[in-house]
């Protein structure tokens, strides 16, 4: 995951709307979103290489996402897979803060990452680069491949599109928040972030969505919770070589 977007209890019908794309290499094999076969009550996409994932809901409505922190220099090819973290969080049944602080000590052992945890009472946020764990506040927020609410321009972008949604639309649609993911608009260079990947390269990861050889984005995902904690799960899926997309949705009351 490379895109969350959330506006956290900042909405009157919605306390929760979570707005992500899915960047990965086109080769990496994955599955669409799915109750799990061998965890039925986990609702989530899949990776098919290493088994875990990126963005995943519960019928009791725990919820957890992903990112990578972009640190070239400090990638290392035979660390943990991060996703694995995302659904190591939806199979158990822990206090998102008590998660936290367990997978701490051992953090520093993945490739860079931020991950967002909670459940219908607290969202929490942590991130292996300058261990910083903190309970998200409400608002809207954004997080790409820095830290939680960094400025970057997609980032920026992002949030200012969903306040625009969920300020001028009583009941904003998944529709409309698909359409933000969807965007493509490239900034001007002396905006873009330095990470160490090179110009061009920052260029081709500066949009909301992206599109290039070998590597864009895989998904989109929109989840709105109701204050009737039901919570409505859409996934669009891209597959680049032929253009197709398909559209799921899944609805669970959860009883908290």
């Amino acid at each position: 995951m490379c895109l969350i977007l959330c506006a956290y209890r900042s909405h009157s019908l919605y306390p929760l709307i979570i707005a992500a794309n899915r960047d990965e290499f086109y080769e990496r094999p994955s599955a669409p979103a799915a109750f799990w076969d061998d965890e039925p009550h986990i609702l989530a996409g899949r990776d098919l290489l290493e088994g875990g994932t990126w963005l995943g809901v519960t019928e009791s409505a725990r919820i957890a996402a992903i990112t990578n922190y972009r640190d070239p220099l400090s990638h290392r090819s035979n660390a943990p897979s991060r996703g694995l973290m995302v659904s190591d969080f939806l199979r158990g049944d822990e206090d998102p803060e008590e998660f936290i602080e367990r997978i701490r000590p051992t953090a520093k052992g993945y490739n860079g990452f931020n991950i967002i945890v909670g459940d219908l009472s607290h969202l929490f946020y942590f991130s292996n680069r300058g261990d910083v764990f903190q309970e998200i506040e409400p608002g809207i927020h954004g997080l790409s491949n820095h830290l939680l609410d960094t400025p970057w321009p997609k980032v920026e972008r992002g949030r200012a599109l969903l306040a625009e949604i969920i300020s001028g639309d009583a009941n904003p649609s998944a529709g409309a928040v698909f359409h933000i993911l969807a965007d493509i608009t490239r900034p001007d260079d002396a905006l873009l972030p330095d990470t160490g990947v090179g110009l061009e390269r920052e260029r081709i990861l500066s949009p909301l969505f992206i599109k290039s050889s070998g590597y864009g984005t895989r998904s989109s995902t929109v989840v709105f919770v109701d204050r009737n904690n039901t919570v409505r799960f859409t996934e669009r899926t891209f597959e680049p070589a032929t253009g197709k997309e398909e559209t799921r949705t899944f609805e669970l009351k959860s009883e908290g």
